[in-house]
């Protein structure tokens, strides 16, 4: 039993000839052992920023965070988020989990990016994609579940205490919580391309590279919003 059906397969027959061991597709996916393979897991997580309006014009104004109620960084503020399921789509994942761990739920999300750094999460092996969405401030009001044991609004700062290292601090009034992390970001090209690395000096109170991926989408999107 091959991991598609047969009909979809068809999409991957590829010139229809037989490859170097005389296989055809149908009998190379027969064969095929997935677990030749030591893989990855894949996770998701999302940004739900909201934003107030002045002036006509969108500012953002706070980013929903979930307090893990698991190990690992049990007792952590982190993005809401969790593991892809086998055959579900990325985007899927992101909006199932957002639902599950905070009851938000009728929204759309962009992709940002992965990230994949080996030694993010000690479980195993974790590649994350982020997602991000902007919704009205007071639109929606979270409510922790499943690996989520509290959730809450926090309004974003940050300072330059270098050419190259931003202090982002989260604040969350209603709780009376104080999360920050020192990231360091360094630009670099590729062919003429730019990219910025970032990467987590210290932090307190924010789980993995949660600061990083916060930080890096925060820069992406808050001039097209202002």
């Amino acid at each position: 039993m091959t991991y598609l059906d047969s009909d979809k397969n068809k999409e991957f027959i590829g010139n229809g000839k037989v490859n170097s061991n005389g296989e055809t597709l149908e009998v190379f996916l027969n064969n095929y052992d997935p677990s030749k393979y030591q893989s990855p897991c894949n996770t998701v997580d999302t940004l739900v920023f909201t934003y107030i309006e002045e002036n006509g014009q969108k500012k953002l104004n706070r980013l929903l965070l979930i307090k893990r109620a698991n190990h690992p960084s049990i007792g952590m503020w982190a993005l809401p988020g969790g593991f892809v399921d086998f055959k579900e789509n990325l985007k899927d994942a992101a909006i199932r989990e957002l639902r599950e761990e905070t009851g938000i739920s009728d929204i759309d999300a962009i992709q940002v990016k992965s990230y994949g750094r080996y030694d993010r999460d000690p479980r195993t092996r974790i590649i994350t994609t982020a997602f991000v969405t902007l919704i009205k401030e007071g639109e929606q009001n979270p409510n922790a579940a499943d690996d989520a044991s509290d959730a809450g609004w926090f309004e974003i700062h940050t300072k330059e205490l270098s050419d190259n290292v931003t202090r982002l601090t989260l604040t969350c009034k209603e709780k009376e919580e104080v999360i920050a992390a020192d990231i360091k970001h360094e630009d670099y090209e590729v062919a003429g391309l730019m990219a910025t690395n970032y990467s987590t000096i210290e932090k307190i109170g924010l789980a993995a590279d949660h600061g990083e991926i916060i930080l890096e989408t925060y820069n992406m999107i808050k001039d097209a919003v202002y």
